[in-house]
């Protein structure tokens, strides 16, 4: 079954920066699109960025355009968000996402803080 596990949340300050992995089995993950979403507390979830299957392609929310870099190791079947300049506002639970035959899957999440 699809399973999808974040890592590297934790405790940064403003200006700091903080590297995100997804790990992904279940299906051809070199054949998908992957997304990294968050959602802080008190608001609905949002997309982050998205990452075609080659690479190639990739988008971000403009809140974190020029901060953060979505990419992705299609042999290690890993999807990576680093995020540099962290604010406050980035301060949420950021989720791996996939779409597959129709239904959503997302992990567990993974918390990032940013404070001083």
């Amino acid at each position: 079954q699809v399973q999808l596990v974040e890592s590297g949340g934790g405790l940064a300050q403003p200006g700091g920066s903080l590297r995100l992995s997804c790990a992904a089995s279940g299906f051809t993950f070199g054949s998908v699109t992957m997304s990294w979403y968050r959602q802080a507390p008190g608001k609905e979830r949002e997309l982050v960025a998205r990452i075609t299957n080659t690479g190639r392609t990739t988008n971000y929310a403009d809140s974190v355009k020029g901060r953060f870099t979505i990419s992705r190791a299609n042999a290690r079947n890993t999807v990576y968000l680093q995020m540099n300049s962290l604010k406050s506002e980035d301060t949420a639970v950021y989720y791996c996402n996939v779409v597959r035959g129709g239904i959503i899957y997302w992990g567990q999440g993974t918390q990032v803080s940013v404070s001083s």
